[in-house]
Order: C-alpha cells, then structure tokens, then sequence
C-alpha cells in the first residue's frame, strides 16, 4: 500500500523537482519476420510492429492521466536489424529500405523514437554487419525516428578494433549529411561497450536475443528530486548523503515500478525491467552537474568530480535495486554535455575538458554523451576517442558508450543547437595529436585476462 504521504511526497517531486518517467519502451523481437525477400521482409517488420505497439502511446496516456505522472516518450525497440535482414539485404539500398519500414512503423504508432538500427560486433563483422554501418549516413537522414547503436566491445572478447576504425569514418560521414542541421543525425547514433539487451533509453536501446517476443521496460529520471533531497542534508556526513541519495532512488524508482506494471498489465506484455537513470535534461533543475554541485564542488569538473559521481552512481543502484527485483539496463547517472544546463555551463567555462569527462565515464551509467566537437576532427582521432571508452568498459566490467557529434563547418568556441530535451553544445577541443598508426592496425584488442571466469 501507498500512503498518503508517499502520495503528497511523489506530487511534490513531479510538480516542483521534474520528477518524470522519461519513456515507455516496447522491446519487439523481429526474428520471425526473417525472409529473403527484401520487400517481403520489410512488410513483415512493419506488421508486427503496428500490431503489437498499436496501443503504446493511448496505453501511456491512460496512465499519466489516471496517475498524474508525466510520460515523455514512448518508444519502440527492435532486435538489432542486421540479424534480421542479413538473409535479404545484399546491398545498403536495402538496409535503408529497412530503416524506412522502422520509420513508417514509428509514425504509424505514434511513438518518438524506434531503436535497433544496430549491430552486435564485439569480436567481428559479418557482411551485413558491415553493410548495415554503411547505410548509418543515409538511414539516418532519410528517416525522422530511427536510431542506431554498435556494440564494438565487450569484457569477454575485446575490442573490436577494425568496427571502431569503421565507425570513426561512419560518424563523420554521418555529420556531414546533416551539416545544414548542426549535423544533428550523430544525436541518434551512439557506440557501446558492454551493451545492455534490455536499455530502454535511445539511441542505444535494442531488443536484444536474449529477450522474449515482447516486453516492457521502462526507463525513469530523477535529477532534480535527487538534489532537492541532498540539499535538506547540506554539510552532513558522507553516511548521511549517501542514505539521502539511496531512499530518494527508491522512491524514484517505485514510480517506475508503478507505471511498468500498469503498462504490462494494460497491453497484456510481460513487464522486463526499470531502468533507474539520472537522465538531464536542459531544464533548470534537473541537471546532474548541479547534483555534482550541491555535494559540494564548485563546479563539476573540479578536482573531486569522479569521486562524487562514483558516489552517486553507485547510491542511485543501491536505491533502484532495493525498490525493485528487476532494476536493469543502465541504471545510474548519465553525464551527456547537450542535455545538462549544469554540464552545458561547466563546458563554457573551462572546468570541464574532453579528457575529464572520460575519467567521470569509468563511474557513470553510460560514457561520453552528446558531446559536440570540432568537425575537421579526423576519422582517426574519433575512431581513438571511441577506442578509449570501449577499453575503459572492457576493464571495467561496465557499460560504456560514445555519442559523439563533429560539428561539420563548426569548431572550438562554436556551439551546435538541437532544441527540446537535446538542448545545445559547446564544440569541445579535442587532443590535436595523431593516433592513426595504431587505429589503422588490424583485429582486435584482446579480452582482459579477468575475462576468463568459465
């Protein structure tokens, strides 16, 4: 049972402390709709789809009105299309083709976003594989809701370093497609290490094998209901912050829980997980740096910042699993430049550098997010940048990730401008020296000798 106070409690949060669920998503299996024909294939995906996410958005907007909990987005994931359409698509005409059936589906349903544009290629690439990374620049831009995500790493067998070499030059070209809209299409493409099967969030969500025919997972941001709390307890012991952090994640993520249960039972799906993520958004008050802030540094990339992130990370997981028997894909803060007005001002004043940010992602939920740089960056020096953060997962044991976002025709003390939750980016400097001759090797990075536990 709820109390009343729990009740008065989570209004308080959602009116005043921008408490909200930040997506329903629909994680859909597509590998029954395998066929060799590409125009067979595609009519496939776009029935199964409408069929089952027909009642997503009406199934979200019944519970916001009933509980008065604001639902973002509503999103659809997909199992990663190059398992799907490796038996038809024989040439990238046809993984765009694909794309566009995603998109089709998307608008038809209603949702803002459909994930699993993807490839799992953390040891290797198959044909469609490579085919598929490809098409990243025209399947982006010829479509208005599909996102896309590889997986190029992961503990157990290393990094994939020719994929990283690839998706170096892939992101560029990506930019420079949609150079007239700050090349905003790299906002829905993003590289992992260690990749969840069940992440709600995009651009990295896909339904992932491991997975049923159907599943809800929801995903639930906090940020601003985080700080009101640990602003109650300032100048307190670390004992007495980390309690803070760890009952506010809790009571976060039973709002969560609540609305993946209404959900799963509303559209008859079986309920996967709660993603409890400290996603920002540009909105003042709901900015992880401010939480970063409040703990006590000046400025979030002050000395410090790693260990208070690590802190809240790690509060936030304890929070979510005592809440919840099934907390799952990422879970922690997220730290992304564009999104964060906190992150957004530190990155116009100096305090925070490229360099900074990776260390903060050995200890957060995700990597280096929306985070705009210079767009005469070169292919190698991406393909380094994303090779940092794949190795810094592969040690770790974590998810990591990189969004990266060269700014064609822009550079240092420029800023690229996306607007609603994207929010706007100052262009970052980026290490000027040159990493080509070890991203041009051959193969892979081996695993780490932790690796072998079997």
């Amino acid at each position: 049972m709820i109390s009343r106070y729990e009740v008065k409690e989570t209004n308080e949060m959602i009116e005043n402390e921008n408490l909200d669920v930040r997506t329903i998503t629909l994680g859909i299996s597509l590998l029954d709709c395998i066929d060799s024909d590409p125009s067979k294939l595609c009519d496939k995906i776009y029935d199964k789809i409408t069929r089952l996410a027909g009642d997503l958005v009406s199934t979200g907007e019944s519970i916001e009105k009933a509980y008065s909990i604001p639902i973002v987005n509503k999103r659809i994931s997909v199992t990663p299309i190059a398992l799907v359409a490796g038996a038809a698509c024989k040439k990238e005409e046809d993984f765009v083709n694909v794309a566009k059936a995603l998109d089709r589906a998307a608008r038809e349903t209603g949702v803002n976003f459909i994930g699993g544009y993807s490839a799992i290629v953390p040891k290797a690439m198959t044909p469609a594989d490579e085919m598929l990374i490809h098409s990243y620049p025209r399947a982006l831009h010829e479509t208005e809701r599909v996102c896309g995500s590889v997986n190029l790493a992961s503990t157990k067998t290393g990094i994939n370093m020719d994929a990283v070499r690839l998706m170096g030059q892939t992101i560029l070209d990506v930019a420079k497609i949609s150079a007239d809209q700050d090349s905003g299409d790299c906002m829905k493409l993003v590289v992992f290490c260690n990749a969840p099967d069940d992440n709600p969030f995009m651009a990295g969500a896909f339904h992932g094998v491991s997975e049923g025919d159907c599943v809800i997972n929801v995903g639930v941001s906090g940020p601003g209901v985080v700080k009101s709390a640990i602003e109650k307890v300032r100048g307190e012991s670390f004992e007495v912050l980390c309690e803070t952090i760890k009952k506010t994640a809790f009571k976060v993520t039973r709002v969560g829980q609540l609305v993946a249960r209404e959900a799963s039972a509303k559209m008859g799906v079986p309920f996967g997980i709660v993603d409890l993520s400290l996603a920002p958004t540009p909105a003042i008050g709901d900015s992880v740096a401010d939480i970063l802030r409040e703990i006590g540094l000046e400025q979030a990339g002050a000395p410090g910042t790693t260990a208070a992130l690590a802190l809240l990370n790690d509060q936030v997981k304890k929070g979510g699993v005592m809440a919840s028997s099934y907390v799952g894909g990422l879970s922690g803060a997220f730290i992304p430049v564009s999104e964060d007005a906190g992150m957004i001002k530190a990155a116009e004043m100096g305090a925070i550098s490229l360099e900074k940010l990776e260390a903060m992602t050995c200890v957060c939920s995700v990597g280096l997010d929306m985070v705009a740089i210079p767009g005469d960056t070169s292919a190698a020096t991406i393909s380094g940048i994303i090779a940092d953060e794949m190795a810094i997962g592969m040690v770790n044991q974590k998810t990591t990730a990189a969004r990266l976002i060269p700014a064609y025709g822009k550079g240092v003390g420029d800023k690229v401008e996306f607007g609603g939750l994207f929010g706007y980016a100052p262009i970052m400097k980026v290490n000027p020296y040159s990493c080509e001759a070890f991203v041009s090797r051959q193969g892979r990075i081996p695993a780490p000798i932790h690796s072998f536990k079997n």
